[in-house]
């Protein structure tokens, strides 16, 4: 799930930038129906692709096209990371509390290790590729957002993000494979989160204060690189993923000039080639038409507004892009707390389902308002303050 674009880069890019926020947009809402639909009105369901990978494929896609613009634009490592704490922390720490404060009515996740494990996963955000469960169903896709940003560094560091398009082409690849030799992750148990934890604090350190800040930009992104390989609860998902992101930034080389379309290509048939022949793809939705229905609808969304880029799109839309973060943390704990509440919503009249769905709805688009005005907002000016 991709962040917002920082304001500094929103309002040099002027209204370029809105088809971005309408695809966070409709990512949100696809996300938030699919978890809606199955505890509220599973009729409704579609199964013919699956409509939270559709929406979380449409935010890596954003993510891979924005965020290493982002860093370069910047020129600086220093003020992207303040950024991005000031960015992605302050919700997702009040989702946690949030969560943790429902677990009086509503039990915590049974995949969230009741140790101190949990606590450093979730405090570098790398849920997923340490094998750890999050607080919020919908927070294992920050895994993945945090370990691209640690690459994209690391690459910048080096001078090799320009090569966006044989990294697209490289992931995809090592979905491939990895989907056909590791079934489950390698490194097993809690140690994976309490080093990363560690490593990701020196590492943070280092890159905002500046003291040994290139050695520390490598060190996190050869550790992201092997959690993801290594550590992730599906290997050959993760992998996939980080082909999408670096698609997505190919896509903008190539919009830029200074790089093919022959990338993107190569890296989407082998995105969807991956879960053939892995061992551990048993689920309803990487059955081949399901999986390739659903890659070929984000990937249609994506470029349908990327051609409409340069035109107006519905204020509606963007709204609910500018939002996006909120409502994407936010949805999945308070359906629990709903269905908590109310019981069984499958078992009762479709009237009633429909109308708990749309007062469902409403809360949390009104409660995400609320958190993107009163500590998205705020807290992004902090940042800018102090950068």
């Amino acid at each position: 799930m991709t962040a917002a674009t920082p304001l500094s880069l929103r309002s040099a890019t002027g209204a370029r930038l809105a088809w971005l926020d309408a695809l966070r947009g409709i990512g949100a809402v696809a996300v938030l129906l699919e978890h809606l639909l199955p505890w509220f009105m599973p009729a409704l369901r579609p199964y013919w692709f699956n409509l939270g990978m559709y929406g979380v494929l449409v935010f890596f896609l954003v993510s891979g096209y924005i965020i290493p613009v982002s860093l370069e634009g910047r020129g600086d490592v220093r003020a992207f990371w303040i950024g991005r704490v000031f960015r992605l922390y302050p919700v997702y720490l009040l989702v946690a509390l949030v969560v943790l404060v429902m677990a009086i009515w509503v039990p915590v996740r049974e995949q969230v290790p009741r140790d101190l494990s949990a606590v450093f996963a979730h405090a570098t955000m790398l849920l997923d590729v340490v094998h750890t469960g999050g607080l919020a169903d919908t927070m294992w896709t920050l895994s993945y957002e945090m370990v691209f940003y640690l690459l994209v560094t690391a690459l910048f560091i080096r001078g090799l993000h320009l090569r966006s398009g044989a990294f697209a082409v490289g992931f995809g690849a090592l979905s491939v494979g990895v989907g056909l030799v590791l079934p489950v992750p390698l490194l097993e148990g809690s140690w994976p989160a309490y080093a990363s934890g560690a490593v990701f604090i020196v590492g943070m350190v280092c890159l905002i204060s500046g003291r040994f800040r290139v050695v520390a930009g490598y060190v996190l992104g050869a550790m992201a690189l092997l959690l993801l390989i290594f550590g992730s609860f599906v290997p050959w998902l993760g992998a996939a993923i980080l082909a999408v992101m670096f698609t997505g930034t190919a896509i903008r080389r190539w919009e830029q000039g200074v790089g093919g379309l022959w990338p993107v290509i190569v890296a989407t048939v082998l995105v969807a080639l991956a879960p053939a022949w892995s061992i551990h793809a048993d689920w309803w939705w990487v059955q081949p038409h399901v999986w390739l229905a659903t890659m070929a609808l984000a990937g249609v969304t994506f470029a349908g507004a990327m051609a409409l880029r340069d035109r107006r799109l519905p204020r509606s839309l963007i709204g609910l892009g500018l939002i996006s973060y909120s409502l994407y943390l936010l949805h999945h704990p308070l359906l629990r707390l709903v269905c908590a509440i109310v019981g069984d919503v499958r078992a009762m009249q479709p009237v009633v389902q429909l109308s708990l769905s749309a007062a469902s709805v409403a809360v949390v688009l009104v409660l995400s308002r609320l958190t993107y005005r009163y500590v998205e907002l705020p807290m992004q000016r902090w940042g800018r303050r102090v950068v």
